[in-house]
């Protein structure tokens, strides 16, 4: 039997996606604690006790304007950190361009394209695609766009996934990451938010996964 570990930000993304996975005894569950830092070290020291077979990374995050409605669901085909690097005159340099490591960690490619497609089979709104983890939530339209300049065809931003995924990469545990989006990425408009959407479609997500893997 498959040991997966689910880790969340807080704890009502968490009761979320447990509510849909049910009492399924292979999923354990872990908070990973606000932004990529503590993500990174909540991750590393809960993987350093237990082999896992499999970890999810998932949450509520913001979607790129043309690319992920509030509401919908985007599966990582790739976790990205999109602003660890170096802010330059003339733009931006990643760790990758400066020669210094890497920005990026794929999903298992066939895994999420196996969640998606059942995730769209169940009547919901999903896609993989790139998701961004960042340092600072954007917060305007032109940092939105440099994002999206960025990392071509990107559909969300969260603050957690890039740490997670470093923990498990360096103890060889395959990682997929799911988001549902709550908000636009851009000007932040707290009223136009759609949190217990986004937590429902996590919910729906969960209930798919428990099928699926």
């Amino acid at each position: 039997m498959m040991r997966i570990l689910v880790m969340t930000a807080v704890a009502p993304e968490r009761d979320a996606i447990q509510r849909g996975l049910g009492q399924d005894s292979r999923f354990e569950y872990a908070l990973a604690g606000v932004g990529l830092a503590a993500a990174a070290v909540n991750g590393a020291l809960v993987l350093a006790k237990v082999d896992y077979d499999l970890l999810i990374i998932a949450g509520i995050a913001g979607g790129f304007v043309g690319q992920a409605d509030v509401g919908s669901l985007v599966v990582a085909s790739e976790i990205i950190a999109a602003d660890l690097g170096v802010e330059l005159l003339d733009g931006f340099s990643s760790l990758d361009e400066l020669g210094f490591g890497t920005t990026r960690i794929s999903a298992n490619a066939e895994l999420a394209q196996r969640v998606t497609a059942a995730l769209q089979a169940a009547g919901l709104q999903a896609q993989s695609a790139p998701v961004l983890t960042v340092a600072t939530a954007t917060g305007t339209a032109a940092t939105a766009a440099a994002l999206a300049a960025r990392v071509p065809g990107a559909a969300a931003e969260a603050m957690e996934g890039f740490g997670i995924a470093t923990a498990a990469q360096q103890r060889g545990v395959p990682v997929l990451e799911i988001r549902a989006i709550s908000n636009a990425v851009g000007p932040r408009d707290r009223d136009a938010w759609r949190i217990g959407d986004a937590l429902k479609a996590l919910e729906a997500a969960g209930s798919v996964l428990a099928e699926v893997l």
